[in-house]
This record gives C-alpha cells, structure tokens and sequence, in this order.
C-alpha cells in the first residue's frame, strides 16, 4: 500500500468555513482556526501543500480572553524608526480592530515561511455578523467552547 502525498497541481475541493466567535475563548478557537485553514482535519493532509479551506469568522467583538489578559497581555510593533515601539493591551486592540486580534493570534499559529503566508490569505475576519462571502455557501462550524 502506498501513502498518498497531495501534490500542488491536484485539484483539491476547497470548502469555506463559517466560525462565530461571539463567546468563544480566543486561543482555542484560534487552534481551531489554523487546523482548518491548514487542512489537518482533512485525510488528504500534506504538510507542503495547501490542503485547506478557506474560513470565515464573524462577530469578532464578541470574541472572550480568559483571567486577567484584556488589561495584561500586550501587543508590539516597531515603526521601524529608533524608539519608535509601540505597545497596545488586549482591550485596546479589541475596541479598535477586533479583527486584528484574531488575525494575530492564528497567524503564530501557521508555519512561518511562504505557505503559512499564503494560508493565512484564506482566512476572512469580520467584527460583526454581516460578511460579503454568502454566495460561496459557508458551513457554519458548531464545536468549541461557547459560554455566556
């Protein structure tokens, strides 16, 4: 028996994925996250090739941190000049691009190298319920952690 190995020229069915974030603990939907745009979910999974589906999230405002880390968790980022670091906390990020936050979060998630660019291309973040994908039919995905 051999072991199948997708190549890059096979013609993969490529699914979107619907994720509410609205009460969802941002880490352990974000796992959930880089696992389906991966495509380890999948029995056709090959670590070179991009074996996974596109995936939609909305209500990324309503996404929860657990214990003290809206106020102690910190993002930075470098304008690239000196001293020019620039520091924001999980609540500030929140009120100003809750996208962001999620984004961030999945992207230390994927490989760091050309494909985890690429993979990362595939996943569509939305502060609100409304998004611009209806017509590619999105499977809304129910599993994960949901408390009020």
């Amino acid at each position: 028996m051999k072991t199948y190995f997708a190549k890059k020229e096979d013609s993969l069915e490529k699914k979107w994925v619907l994720i509410d974030a609205e009460g969802r603990i941002l880490g352990r939907m974000a796992t959930e996250i880089a696992d389906t745009l991966r495509g380890k979910n999948k029995p056709v999974y090959t670590p070179h090739v991009d074996t996974g589906d596109f995936v939609v999230v909305i209500n990324a405002e309503k996404v929860r941190l657990t214990g003290r880390k809206w106020d102690q968790k910190v993002y930075y980022h470098h304008s690239g000049y000196i001293g020019g670091i620039k520091a924001k906390t999980a609540k500030e990020m929140l009120d100003r691009k809750p996208e962001e936050l999620i984004r961030h979060a999945v992207k230390g998630m994927l490989p760091k190298n050309r494909l985890g660019r690429k993979v990362l291309t595939k996943l569509k973040v939305y502060r609100g319920s409304e998004h611009p994908h209806e017509a590619q039919v999105p499977v809304a995905r129910v599993s994960g952690t949901k408390r009020s």
